[in-house]
């Protein structure tokens, strides 16, 4: 498939660039800071660009087949709408550009799943330090969910970086009110690919852990 990979600057994003590479896929990756991606291969495409241009986005669109997203900052302490705003752009973009199939990654403990990510995120990591981040990834999930699209967001727990298992949980209820459950940005990788072509969670959030 030939798939363009939002957010592939970081550590989820280099691990789906290089599995979806490994798959025989076609990949496209929009980046600010092409220098950041040191990944090469016959197989992917560079483009410089911003999510935050509506431009950008809709030239990186043109030909797909699907668009995963794993966009993230690290401005947590100030507000911020770069989560829903670029979002909003992809959307409209796909929509746009008659591209239907759209996996994006949030988190535990946004929607239906608050508090999912047990207690030491509920009561201290969410409110004190990733209280507008998590605001933006409200309205991010709430974008995806009115649009048009046949989407599917992703909500891991707490992000690790270890080797792939392939083995983990997924589906509607998973998490824990008590315990931070974790999964690595690998496995978050590889579920994202497995859903190119499965409609389990076709216009649904789902959880995934180990």
């Amino acid at each position: 498939m030939k798939l363009l990979i939002i957010g592939g600057t970081g550590g989820t994003g280099k691990q789906l660039i290089k599995q979806a590479l490994e798959e025989g896929h076609q990949i496209t990756a929009l980046v600010r800071n092409p220098g950041k991606l040191k990944i090469t291969d016959p197989g992917l495409r560079i483009i410089k660009g911003n999510v935050l241009d509506l431009e950008s986005v809709l030239q990186a669109v043109k030909g797909q087949d699907a668009v995963l997203s794993v966009l993230g900052h690290k401005k947590f302490f100030i507000k911020t709408n770069t989560l829903s705003e670029g979002t909003k752009n992809i959307v409209e973009a796909m929509e746009g550009g008659g591209v239907d199939r759209f996996i994006c990654v949030t988190s535990l403990g946004i929607g239906d799943s608050r508090f999912k990510l047990g207690l030491y995120y509920t009561l201290f990591v969410i409110p004190v330090i990733v209280f507008f981040y998590f605001r933006d990834k409200e309205k991010q999930e709430r974008i995806i969910c009115n649009s048009k699209l046949n989407w599917t967001i992703v909500r891991p727990g707490q992000l690790i970086n270890a080797k792939k298992r392939g083995v983990y949980k997924h589906g509607p209820n998973v998490g824990s009110y008590i315990l931070t459950k974790l999964i690595s940005r690998a496995d978050v990788a590889h579920f994202m690919l497995s859903q190119l072509e499965d409609d389990t969670y076709r216009c649904k959030a789902v959880g995934v852990t180990y």
